[in-house]
């Protein structure tokens, strides 16, 4: 079930349709999940499943489905499935013969992806790299040394770290970072990745969660201008 990533006007008329239809809401945080019903006036069931839980809480919602009942799965923003829980869930239930049926919604990667303005023919999603600075380093090494686009999301704790990973590498390499995308703080810098690691190390304190954007290799700052 796809759900917003912040601005609740994101939601989609399929969306509350079907929160309103099921019987019960598998939920990443059902605390969270609750807030959105809430605010629709919507009430219905709830029952937690995380990633902590995936496995156990999908064999519980199995025997629900076997059951009778119709059960949505809601992440706690955005489309579930990729770096959400969702997909062992999803895929216990197809073992088990029942239906899963997708209800899209916005994603903080096809977001970012909308607004950076240099996608080129193939762009890599690639979510959280490891919080291990050489696993992190060596990742992005290999990434960025294809031809491609590339989105990672990041934390507010390690965005300056990513960020002088990536300067590092290739300091002319274009980056667009989003941060807190569809919320009131909504932010996205354009420059190079040192450029923008310096404002946002220049800041008190950095909050929200980021996604990132970098260019494909032969998109860097230096051809686009020698091209003009």
């Amino acid at each position: 079930m796809g759900t917003p990533i912040g601005n609740l006007g994101d939601i989609t008329y399929r969306a509350l349709e079907t929160f309103k239809s099921v019987d019960v809401i598998a939920a990443e945080d059902t605390r969270h999940t609750l807030q959105l019903l809430t605010h629709f006036e919507i009430r219905k069931p709830l029952i937690s499943c995380r990633s902590q839980n995936e496995k156990f809480a999908g064999e519980k919602i199995i025997q629900m489905l076997d059951e009778g009942k119709n059960i949505a799965f809601a992440s706690d923003a955005g489309t579930p499935g990729i770096s959400d829980p969702g997909a062992i869930l999803a895929g216990l239930a197809r073992n088990a013969g029942h239906t899963v049926i997708p209800i899209p919604g916005p994603s903080a990667f096809a977001t970012l992806a909308s607004v950076a303005g240099a996608g080129g023919k193939t762009l890599i999603f690639e979510g959280f790299l490891s919080p291990k600075p050489g696993r992190r380093r060596a990742r992005l090494r290999e990434l960025m040394a294809l031809d491609a686009a590339i989105i990672i999301y990041e934390s507010p704790f390690r965005i300056t770290k990513l960020l002088t990973d990536i300067a590092d590498i290739d300091s002319e390499r274009r980056v667009v970072v989003g941060r807190e995308l569809t919320k009131l703080h909504e932010e996205i810098n354009d420059g190079t990745a040192a450029s923008i690691r310096d404002d946002y190390a220049g800041r008190t304190k950095i909050q929200g969660e980021f996604s990132v954007f970098i260019s494909g290799k032969t998109l860097n700052f230096s051809e686009e201008s020698s091209d003009n």
